[in-house]
């Protein structure tokens, strides 16, 4: 199908593009999830179409279609030049886009076992079993599972040149453990909540997550919450625990340094964000101890959801600094947001589906690891909570003021972790927590977090994405649903 994109790309050029790139993507999904030992949902689903996207006189266009026919794709490549030149011209006549080396590659995700080769009835198999040795106790209300599989084939083309072919695989799941007494009910989930962890890699990643050796554990955990005492409100230390901090960078340092959403192009659906142009090598971000990098390489983050060959608009994958030191660097950035600001893209512009158009999105925004144990960690807290695995979150339009909930916490009492603590939530702004961080876990300590439901653009695009990172403690925290200081 390869001779379709090269029409469509030529049928663009010819129609007055004078810049043209082409995607033809196939996609595959397959997702299932058990509850109570019985299969919830089953989807396998294949799609395979082309996106158009050009530039004339400074405005873009896109068009998508899944009728690959020559002379529908002659028309989608027609509607692209249409819709750009439908823009006024006054609007912004020299609109800029950075100039990139035209390429021919290909690369594919490192994986061991296709997971579209392994029979559904095992993956169910080894859910259901999770499902009935959690559901064992006389509380458990619900105990579920699920697994999803994605394999993505793309073809890319553009008008400089470039002629790029990659597959991704991206592989993972998990599983939960709900507990109700006297109307309330509490979760723990294993290796992460929201569906669990997902990686780059084929049904190797699931069985190492090991979901059967840890179900028991969970559902203990579930059971043993319900009896906790409600973690104590007040201004404290706390220790997030790695997938805790995942979401945490996501929310108020990924989403905040995308340059779209800074430029203004995402305040409508997606909010604005508090970083500035003018604060790149200027802003105190947090801590001297806080690095932090966008990496889409998978020499320095193997098996991230956000690891590739090269992004959406043809840029070559790589790393690239956010906040280094403790001060701010740079933006996640496309080609022509980056040209606005004097820079260069680091190739973190990309689309969920061929029918979508290619924005601005995180790779991996990595938290490099420190010089600390967890054991040190706890040993210099003296009254504070150690956080694990995220229930509930909440953040501004800008980024900046954010409140967490996460599935359980441990006291810590002069340096030592004491009983389980229910509903422990913190809360903050953004730059007053992380230049409060004064510890991150070494490399020992460091794992790749998969985000596989990350929202963003209108119409509205879910884009899987990683980040890396060690549990790091926070000082002078709020923490509590009821404090007030």
């Amino acid at each position: 199908m390869e001779h379709t994109a090269r029409a469509a790309l030529e049928a663009a050029k010819q129609a007055g593009a004078t810049y043209a790139d082409v995607r033809l993507n196939t996609e595959k999904l397959e997702d299932l999830r058990v509850r109570n030992a019985r299969v919830d949902f089953l989807k396998s689903k294949s799609s395979t179409g082309i996106g158009i996207r050009v530039l004339i006189k400074g405005a873009w266009g896109f068009a998508s279609t899944r009728d690959l026919t020559p002379d529908s794709v002659t028309r989608t490549s027609r509607k692209a030049v249409e819709m750009a030149q439908s823009v006024p011209v006054a609007l912004n006549p020299n609109f800029p886009l950075e100039e990139v080396e035209a390429r021919k590659a290909e690369w594919t995700t490192p994986f061991k076992t296709d997971p579209f080769t392994v029979p559904v009835e095992q993956k169910i198999e080894m859910l259901v079993g999770c499902t009935e040795e959690m559901g064992k106790g006389e509380r458990i209300v619900s105990a579920e599972g699920n697994m999803t599989f994605w394999r993505d084939e793309k073809f890319y083309l553009d008008s400089a040149g470039s002629e790029l072919r990659q597959t991704v695989y991206h592989s993972g799941g998990g599983i939960s453990c709900y507990a109700r007494k006297e109307g309330e009910l509490q979760v723990r989930s294993y290796p992460n909540s929201f569906r669990g962890q997902y990686l780059g890699g084929g049904y190797e990643i699931v069985e190492k997550l090991d979901l059967p050796g840890n179900a028991a554990r969970i559902a203990e955990e579930a059971d043993q919450l319900l009896d906790a005492p409600q973690c104590p409100s007040g201004e404290m230390d706390i220790i997030l625990m790695g997938n805790q901090l995942g979401l945490q960078i996501h929310e108020s340092i990924g989403h905040a340094v995308e340059l779209d959403r800074v430029l203004g192009f995402e305040i409508d659906f997606a909010g604005h964000s508090f970083v500035k142009v003018s604060d790149i090598d200027k802003l105190k971000y947090g801590n001297e101890i806080v690095n932090v990098e966008c990496d889409a390489t998978w020499e320095t983050s193997p098996g991230s959801l956000g690891s590739f060959g090269f992004d959406d608009e043809g840029v070559k994958a790589q790393r690239a600094p956010i906040i280094s030191g403790g001060l701010f660097k740079g933006f996640l950035s496309s080609r022509d947001t980056a040209a606005m600001i004097n820079t260069k893209s680091n190739g973190t512009c990309r689309a969920t589906s061929w029918k979508d158009f290619p924005i601005v999105r995180m790779t991996s925004v990595n938290l490099l690891p420190g010089e600390s144990s967890l054991e040190e960690m706890i040993a210099g807290i003296k009254h504070g909570v150690l956080m694990d695995t995220n229930r509930s979150w909440s953040i501004d339009d800008k980024r900046w003021n954010f409140q967490f909930g996460t599935e359980a916490g441990w006291m810590i009492k002069d340096g030592k972790l004491t009983h389980m603590v229910k509903n422990p939530t913190y809360a903050d702004n953004t730059l007053h927590f992380w230049n409060n961080c004064d510890a991150i876990g070494d490399k020992s300590q460091w794992n790749i977090w998969g985000t596989p439901n990350c929202g963003k653009g209108r119409p509205m695009q879910t884009m899987r994405v990683g980040h890396g990172t060690s549990p790091a403690r926070f000082r002078s925290v709020k923490v509590g649903i009821g404090y007030e200081g």
